[in-house]
C-alpha cells in the first residue's frame, strides 16, 4: 500500500534545493528536514545538507532529489507543503502546515 508523502514540495522549492545542492561544492546524500525547539511557540523548522542518511531517517525521492526527514519531525510535518518564495524584501523556504495551531508573533516558531 502506498502511503502519501509526509511533505510535499512545490516546483519552486525543488528548483531551489537543486540549486543549493549543486552549489555546495561537495557530494550530499540530500537534504534533511526536521524541527527543533525554538522561539515563543515551541517548534521551528530546520533544513540542512545531509552528508549521509541516518539510521532512522525517513527517505523520499522528489524529482531526483533525496529528502530525508528526521524521525522526530515526522509527526509534526505530515501534510506540510514546502515552498520557496522570493519578493523584493526577502526570499526563503516557507512551510505551509495544516496541523499548525498557532505561530508566535515574530514568525520564528509554531505549535501543533
Amino acid at each position: 500500500m502506498n502511503m502519501p508523502a509526509p511533505i510535499n514540495m512545490t516546483s519552486a522549492a525543488i528548483e531551489q534545493v537543486k540549486a543549493l545542492l549543486d552549489g555546495r561544492g561537495k557530494p550530499s546524500a540530500g537534504i534533511r528536514i526536521g524541527v527543533r525547539t525554538k522561539g515563543c511557540s515551541g517548534l521551528s523548522y530546520t533544513l540542512e545538507f545531509a552528508d549521509e542518511k541516518n539510521e532512522f531517517d525517513e527517505e523520499m525521492e522528489v524529482e531526483g532529489l533525496t529528502i530525508l526527514i528526521d524521525p522526530k519531525a515526522t509527526m509534526f510535518i505530515i501534510g506540510t507543503e514546502m515552498d520557496y518564495v522570493e519578493d523584493k524584501l526577502e526570499s526563503g523556504f516557507v512551510f505551509n502546515n495544516p496541523n499548525e495551531k498557532g505561530r508566535c508573533g515574530c514568525g520564528e516558531s509554531f505549535h501543533v
